[in-house]
């Protein structure tokens, strides 16, 4: 069996080309927490976190001195037993946020390289539910200044020209009458039966406030509307979803079992936008994506396309991939190794390569502001 040998963090902070918003929050940069663990077999597995504008390094702190001493001279393959043993370590410090997005690298570390001691892709090695393409949707429609809706329509209208599903775009920014604009735009520009995608970002307190806006959009058959409150407020997620024709999504910041149990109870959610990078890892993903599946509730996971592929993959109610075609939001892309291939109206092609199948771009992270590996 492997034991674990090393476990190192660092932090990297990615700016933006250009400042980008959402509905309630302005973008600069992004930092992104990276792990890397080490067996005794020489095979290497990597973990990787949002952490904000700021911060990166409250969850690389996390890794170092909370968690990171309890895996040396285990083995790696005693993944369950091991989150065990972390989720008490991060108990009295927060059982979401920063300390366990620092569990759930580590977490994804341990699975990268278990399915590289298998040579397996992680998706076959946490037994694939497909043979196919993952069918994704082009991620986007953020505000900009100087931007029309209808630069918002034909940004729309390219995603789906790569051969993608659907598409999403941001809302919540503007008054009823300016967002209204800004979805007819998207809907004229993409056609009448691709999906169309409208995020909220927590944008609304109340759900009148919600409903004046989902009123709006209704005519222009929204497949979903994501994060229409903050995720504390699951009452208020529950009563939209009771008065509009309109699926609710939401989960992408939430972690734990328990918390999407009580969503998923009070019928919050339509869809779980569930983050392996958030939640607790490719273990505690696994457990609320066959916890959803009782409820006839789909997993749509939340950003980083080059993980998430393979988790959708491996779940019966996996349903697709948010994908980003360039690396101007998601700057992410531009620290790792390799990018993902669309198939033309199938979706994203399965790795073939052992684990992730791709490595951090040690090259490029070098040029950046970034910690060393500690």
């Amino acid at each position: 069996m492997a034991r674990i040998v090393s476990v190192v963090a660092r932090t990297v902070r990615v700016p933006l080309d250009r400042p980008t918003a959402f509905a309630n929050r302005q973008v600069l940069a992004r930092d992104y927490a990276l792990v890397k663990v080490r067996t005794d077999d020489g095979l290497e597995g990597i973990g990787h976190c949002y952490a904000g504008n700021f911060g990166g390094k409250v969850v690389t702190l996390a890794v170092r001195e909370l968690l990171a001493p309890h895996l040396i001279g285990k083995e790696s393959t005693e993944v369950e037993l091991l989150w065990k043993e972390l989720y008490q370590e991060v108990l009295l410090h927060g059982r979401t946020g920063s300390v366990m997005r620092a569990l759930s690298i580590l977490d994804i570390a341990l699975w990268d390289v278990n399915a590289q001691a298998a040579k397996l892709p992680l998706y076959r090695y946490l037994g694939a539910a497909t043979r196919d393409p993952v069918p994704a949707y082009g991620s986007g429609g953020y505000y900009l200044e100087g931007k029309t809706p209808e630069m918002l329509g034909e940004e729309m209208a390219s995603y789906l020209a790569l051969g993608l599903q659907g598409v999403k775009m941001k809302v919540g920014r503007l008054d009823p009458a300016g967002e209204e604009k800004r979805v007819a735009a998207a809907r004229k520009a993409i056609g009448p039966d691709a999906l169309l995608l409208l995020d909220a970002n927590n944008a609304w307190h109340d759900v009148p406030t919600a409903l004046r806006y989902c009123e709006r959009f209704a005519d222009y058959d929204p497949y979903w509307i994501e994060e229409p409150f903050s995720p504390d407020q699951i009452d208020n997620h529950a009563k939209l979803a009771e008065r509009i024709n309109i699926n609710v999504a939401t989960g992408e910041i939430e972690a734990g079992r328990w918390r999407f149990k009580e969503l998923l109870d009070k019928g919050g959610a339509a869809i779980l936008q569930t983050d392996a990078a958030v939640c607790g890892g490719v273990t505690e993903f696994k457990r609320i994506g066959a916890m959803a599946d009782c409820y006839g509730v789909n997993m749509c996971p939340h950003w980083f396309h080059d993980l998430h592929l393979h988790l959708v993959a491996a779940l019966p109610n996996g349903e697709m991939v948010e994908y980003f075609a360039d690396d101007q939001v998601l700057n992410f892309r531009r620290i790792i190794d390799r990018q993902l291939k669309i198939v033309r109206g199938k979706g994203l092609a399965l790795p073939t390569d052992p684990g992730l199948g791709y490595s951090f771009d040690e090259k490029v992270i070098a040029k950046l502001d970034a910690e060393a590996w500690a």
